[in-house]
């Protein structure tokens, strides 16, 4: 754990007070979720020391730590994306703080363009993998450009019996969630018809511009992971339609309760 990880998890644990046992990252349209949170105390990311600031649409920027069900967490009310300028070391660097402060597991959402034609707006895909088209560089309005790294180690990157449990909660609840692959690209353009096309070859359901170096970074801290994936809008190859910001909160405000049931359930695991 390098000194600035440290600090900052001690500045904050000097406010609230409490040890986390899981992480939550919450993606666009996908923050209400906090607002669930019991006995919460909310710091916004421009206070702790070595955060950033969330300047996309429908991100709150804030840290919220308390209770689920009397599950210690810490949830990051929006996050930061390598489009907005942050490096891959800046996106991460609230993982390792949260991890620094105790959780062992990581509950990460998205709201994500449907690629495959069975997903609807409003669906729920359950990550089983991901292809990071984030392996490059990235520069953006000025901030040094650097590269997204891969895995450290060999086993799964998202945990078996939390993904189970999340379909499980589909089925008792009655909504719809696919287990399926992500694609990750660094934004903060929607895609081409022609780029739907080539990512359905490649075997994607969803893409969007996040959560890859966020996994990533949990994994190669042993924390477990769970990447849920909002389906925001689907794409048609074949017929022009254009991707809405305020479509995707607006689908994403619609999907929380879904989220929320699957966050219970999953904090309810050993």
């Amino acid at each position: 754990m390098t000194p600035k990880i440290s600090a900052a998890a001690d500045w904050i644990q000097s406010r609230a007070n409490l040890s986390p046992s899981a992480a939550i990252i919450l993606g666009s349209g996908l923050g209400g979720l906090a607002d669930k949170i019991e006995d919460p105390v909310a710091i916004p990311f421009g206070d702790i020391p070595g955060f950033g600031t969330s300047t996309a649409a429908g991100h709150r920027g804030q840290l919220v730590l308390g209770t689920i069900d009397a599950v210690p967490v810490v949830a990051m009310a929006g996050r930061f994306h390598r489009y907005e300028g942050w490096s891959n070391d800046d996106v991460t660097f609230p993982v390792d703080v949260m991890h620094a402060m105790g959780a062992s597991r990581l509950i990460v959402s998205n709201a994500a363009g449907g690629v495959s034609p069975k997903l609807s707006v409003g669906d729920i895909v359950v990550i089983a993998d991901h292809i990071n088209f984030m392996t490059g560089t990235f520069a953006w309005n000025s901030k040094q450009s650097v590269p997204c790294f891969g895995r450290t180690h060999s086993g799964p990157t998202y945990d078996t019996a939390m993904s189970k449990t999340a379909m499980q909660v589909a089925v008792d609840t009655g909504f719809a969630a696919y287990r399926g692959t992500y694609l990750a690209t660094f934004g903060p353009t929607y895609e081409t018809r022609a780029e739907y096309r080539m990512m359905r070859k490649l075997g994607a359901d969803v893409v969007g511009m996040s959560t890859v170096p966020e996994v990533l970074a949990a994994s190669n801290r042993g924390m477990r992971v769970l990447g849920l994936s909002m389906v925001s809008n689907v794409a048609n190859p074949d017929r022009p339609v254009k991707a809405d910001h305020e479509e995707v909160l607006q689908a994403g405000r619609a999907a929380e309760v879904k989220m929320e049931a699957i966050v219970r359930a999953v904090l309810g695991l050993p």
